[in-house]
C-alpha cells in the first residue's frame, strides 16, 4: 500500500515536472525561446508599440508561462525614474492634527487608487516643518518621480519656493494669481458664501464662524462668509479660530458656545469634523439643530449623510480633484507645463440647515 501511494505521488510529481515550463533567469533567455532579440523582448515587456501587438501579446504571453518578471531596478536606472510618488502632508499650523483626519484619508485614498493604477508606488510623508528646507529635503532625495502636496497649511511660501525650479509637483490648495505652483482645489470663497448665503435664507441673522484662517484655504471660506453677511444689513457675524486636531477641537467649540451664550443663530464650520462636532455638543446642551441653530459644513464627506441631522455642507469633489492632481503630476512628470484648476463649490443641503 505505502509502496503503491509513493508510485503514485511519484508519478504525480513527474506530472507536475512535465506540466510546470521551467523558470526563465533574464531577457536573453525569453527571448531565445519567442525566437526574437532582446531589445524586442524588452520593448514587448514595456507595451511599446514599436513591437507590433501580435508578437507583443506573444512575447508577454510567454513571460507569464514561464514565470518571467522583469528586473525593476534596472528598469529604473535606464529609465532614470524610480516608478514612486511622494505624498506629503504638511503640518504647519496644525501640528497636532492626524493623517487619520477623515479629510486627509479620503482625499490620500482618491490618489492611491489612482497612483497604483497607473503603476506607481506611494511614499507617504506626514510633516511638521522645522525649517524652511523641508519640502527641498523631499524632492531632492532621489527616491522620487514627484510629489503630491495635500494642503498649504502655512507653507505657502516654502512650496512657492520649491514649486520654481521643481516641476513635478501639484498641491491640493488654495490658488494665487500669478504663483509658480500647480494648484488643484476648490474656489473656498465661493464656497464660504454659499454656506453664509444658506444660512441667511433661512433666516438667520447672527452668524458664526468656526474656523483657524492661519491656513490659506480656511482663511478665503472666512472672506467668503464676510462678504457675504456684510451684504445683509441686519446681520451679524463673529469668528471664532478653531483648530482642526481633534484634541483641541472640542474644547474649543464648547467655550466658543459658552462665550456666544445662545446669541447665536446660525454657525459656519470651517470642515465637515468641526460642523459635527459643533452638532454633537449642541445636542449635549439641549440646543435643537436646526431648529435653534443652523449648522453648515465644508467638504461634504462621506460620513455627512451618517450622523443626525444628516449634513448640510458645502461639497468640493475630492475625487476629481484627486483625478486633476495625478493627471496634471503625469504631465508634468513627462515634462508639459500643466496649469492650476479652480473646481467650483456647491451646496449640498440635508437636516443641518
Amino acid at each position: 500500500m505505502t509502496a503503491r501511494r509513493s508510485a503514485c505521488a511519484g508519478h504525480a510529481n513527474y506530472m507536475d515536472d512535465v506540466k510546470k515550463p521551467g523558470k526563465i533567469r533574464n531577457i536573453a533567455e525569453l527571448a531565445r525561446i519567442a525566437g526574437v532579440s532582446a531589445g524586442t523582448v524588452s520593448r514587448a515587456l514595456a507595451d511599446k508599440s514599436l513591437v507590433n501587438k501580435e508578437t507583443r501579446e506573444r512575447i508577454q504571453a510567454l513571460a507569464r508561462e514561464h514565470g518571467f518578471r522583469p528586473n525593476q531596478m534596472a528598469r529604473r536606472l535606464r529609465t532614470q525614474q524610480t516608478g514612486v510618488i511622494g505624498v506629503v502632508i504638511p503640518l504647519g499650523h496644525e501640528r497636532r492634527q492626524h493623517i487619520s483626519d477623515p479629510f486627509f484619508m479620503t482625499l490620500f485614498g482618491y490618489l492611491a487608487d489612482e497612483l497604483t493604477e497607473s503603476g506607481h508606488d506611494l511614499m507617504l510623508s506626514r510633516v511638521i516643518p522645522g525649517d524652511d528646507e523641508w519640502l527641498d529635503r523631499i524632492v531632492d532625495s532621489g527616491m522620487l518621480d514627484g510629489a503630491l502636496v495635500i494642503g498649504q497649511s502655512n507653507q505657502f511660501d516654502v512650496i512657492e519656493r520649491v514649486a520654481q525650479h521643481y516641476r513635478p509637483l501639484v498641491v491640493w490648495g488654495s490658488h494665487r494669481e500669478g504663483q509658480a505652483q500647480c494648484t488643484v482645489g476648490v474656489d473656498n470663497a465661493a464656497g464660504g458664501a454659499l454656506a453664509a448665503r444658506r444660512l441667511l435664507a433661512r433666516g438667520a441673522k447672527r452668524l458664526a464662524f468656526f474656523g483657524d484662517p492661519n491656513g490659506p484655504e480656511i482663511a478665503e471660506r472666512q472672506r467668503g462668509v464676510e462678504q457675504e453677511v456684510a451684504k445683509a444689513l441686519d446681520a451679524s457675524l463673529v469668528c471664532f479660530p478653531t483648530h482642526l486636531a481633534s484634541e483641541e477641537m472640542a474644547a474649543q467649540i464648547a467655550s466658543h458656545l459658552a462665550d456666544l451664550d445662545g446669541a447665536v443663530d446660525g454657525i459656519v464650520c470651517a470642515s465637515d469634523i468641526i460642523a459635527m462636532t459643533t452638532i454633537r455638543l449642541l445636542h449635549e446642551h439641549g440646543i435643537s439643530v436646526p431648529d435653534q441653530v443652523a449648522v453648515t459644513g465644508f467638504d461634504d464627506l462621506p460620513i455627512a449623510t451618517r450622523m443626525v441631522p444628516q449634513l448640510t455642507t458645502v461639497r468640493q469633489d475630492i475625487a476629481a480633484g484627486a483625478r486633476a492632481m495625478v493627471d496634471a503630476l503625469r504631465r508634468r512628470i513627462a515634462g508639459e507645463d500643466a496649469p492650476s484648476t479652480i473646481m467650483q463649490p456647491e451646496l449640498i443641503q440635508r437636516e443641518s440647515a
